[in-house]
């Protein structure tokens, strides 16, 4: 029991197949989830992963004992799951997937009605102490389950998210998109179709071996193949998605990766344009340039918790526009507060193409003022004492500290946040300074000293 509870993280369910999740205890957290929020019909849809159809065939098969009807909407990305849900007016949504851990790790992500998050503080753990003490009640009446694609409204709904011109409003560009073999590339083909310009597929046929690693993009080790595909294509811009394409990364078109950090900023000020005095959410790890940009295009700068479920539930709560992750995480109110990896990209080819210019020359100046050092993880033995310990050297003499999420220390001319991961067993560090590279740099080293 104790294996597998560990698997209920702090915004969604994640753990080692078979010791921390397996199909009896998806079996058992579909009757929970019945028991405990009642909805009529849930939605459930599945990632490539080897485990992932058993598991989701075993919730559902809980779902249904406990009364409600199951949707199956089968193999698709986690906002597909989130569409559905809001669109067709479901009681809740479940996908399963354990997005870029490792290939022996699965998951799920849970929503109620209206694609809201469902996370540590809004009934996730409500739901686990269910299952520990074994209160999952079979209904008198039996749900049904039967299978649906929504896939053709959710392709229709990011396509109209471009504006009144659609297609039009973009100009024809040579794209890279690396699917990392898992859910994104059937549907990057259906969204392609009737756009202009090209997009050329990389790692496309979905595959649970995983033969070209576990798409993680935002490791750096993982970069190579989109890198050089854009060079070998000579490509106008490259996209990484992970295993559930709730997350995109951005190559330009020298093959460089673009942190999504200045991303945010770029999507912010375009949105902001057509939304003035918009208010835009980011993450504690790094801020600094998002703050800048967001003020001076006339919106409101929000800081949260890092983490999806925390993230879309201050999004639905204050109605704000707009809020990125340095993760890659990318959340719009158009899309019920939900992240959306497809539809980012394509804001962004819809904003290079106002702009008429490339995306290295959108975010160069910008990098120019807020050099990072990008996350850096290290396994730990004691996050805490290691947090503990830093904060002990450099609080002291720091401008402010925070403990929003993890640590975060501003000490004027640099900055950085220390957090602990939720999803995996690790410390993760990210640096900025104020236009000094060789600063961030130098005290990047300096702290990575500290992570042992």
């Amino acid at each position: 029991m104790a294996d597998e509870l560990a698997c209920f993280k702090a915004y969604d369910i994640r753990g080692r197949v078979p010791s921390e999740l397996n199909p009896d205890l998806a079996r058992r957290i579909g009757l929970a989830f019945a028991a405990e929020f009642a909805p009529d019909r849930v939605c459930v849809g599945y990632d490539i992963r080897l485990s992932s159809r058993d598991l989701a065939l075993a919730l559902q098969e809980g779902l249904v004992r406990g009364g409600a009807h199951s949707v199956d909407i089968g193999l698709c990305g986690t906002e597909e799951v989130y569409h559905a849900t809001f669109s067709q007016g479901f009681g809740g949504g479940i996908m399963v997937t354990a997005s870029h851990n490792p290939a022996d790790w699965n998951g799920m992500k849970m929503v109620l009605a209206g694609a809201a998050p469902l996370n540590g503080d809004s009934g996730l753990m409500t739901l686990r102490d269910r299952v520990a003490r074994g209160d999952l009640p079979q209904s008198g009446r039996r749900g049904q389950r039967r299978k649906a694609s929504f896939r053709a409204g959710y392709i229709a709904l990011l396509l109209s998210l471009l504006g009144a011109g659609g297609a039009k409003a973009l100009r024809p560009l040579r794209i890279v998109a690396n699917a990392g073999n898992g859910c994104a590339g059937p549907v990057l083909r259906e969204i392609a179709a009737p756009l202009p310009g090209t997009v050329i597929p990389l790692y496309d046929q979905p595959d649970g071996t995983f033969p070209n690693g576990v798409p993680n993009p935002l490791l750096p080790e993982n970069r190579a193949a989109t890198r050089e595909a854009v060079l070998r294509h000579k490509a106008d811009l490259g996209l990484a998605f992970d295993g559930d394409f709730d997350r995109c990364f951005f190559f330009d078109e020298q093959g460089c990766f673009v942190e999504s950090y200045y991303l945010i900023g770029l999507l912010a000020a375009d949105l902001l344009a057509d939304h003035p005095g918009g208010s835009i959410l980011h993450d504690p790890r790094l801020v600094w340039n998002t703050r800048e940009v967001v003020e001076e295009a006339g919106g409101t700068a929000v800081e949260d918790r890092t983490g999806h479920a925390f993230m879309k539930a201050r999004m639905r709560r204050d109605n704000l526009l707009y809020g990125g992750e340095m993760s890659g995480h990318h959340y719009f109110r158009d899309f019920s507060w939900c992240d959306s990896g497809m539809l980012v990209w394509l804001l962004l080819w819809r904003l290079m193409s106002r702009a008429d210019t490339t995306l290295s020359e959108l975010v160069a100046a910008r990098m120019r003022r807020y050099p990072v050092s990008g996350e850096i993880n290290r396994s730990v033995a004691d996050a805490q004492a290691v947090l503990d310990r830093v904060e002990a050297r450099y609080g002291p003499k720091a401008l402010s500290v925070g403990h929003i999420d993890g640590l975060s220390v501003d000490m004027g001319d640099w900055r950085f946040n220390m957090r602990a991961s939720n999803t995996e067993p690790l410390l993760r560090l990210n640096v900025e300074s104020r236009g000094d590279t060789a600063l961030m740099a130098a005290k990047r080293d300096e702290l990575l000293g500290w992570m042992v």
